[in-house]
């Protein structure tokens, strides 16, 4: 069931915000810990998950702005 007009349920705009944290908080680990750039994955899939966020807000408030 959607929530509102954006392009993600509110469980899954959870899970979103939830991933984008952990990825945030995991890349500086890992780029400490190991000595290859494999982290450099956890910043463009971080980076990914914030657009769709983004996405998903701007859908949101352009919902909210019609409605009106």
């Amino acid at each position: 069931m959607r929530s509102g007009p954006g392009l993600l349920t509110a469980r899954q705009r959870r899970f979103a915000w939830l991933a984008f944290v952990l990825l945030a908080a995991q890349a500086p680990v890992s780029a400490r810990l190991l000595a290859d750039a494999s982290w450099l994955f956890s910043v463009c899939v971080g980076m990914m998950v914030a657009t769709v966020i983004l996405a998903d807000d701007a859908a949101r408030r352009l919902g909210r702005d019609e409605a009106r």
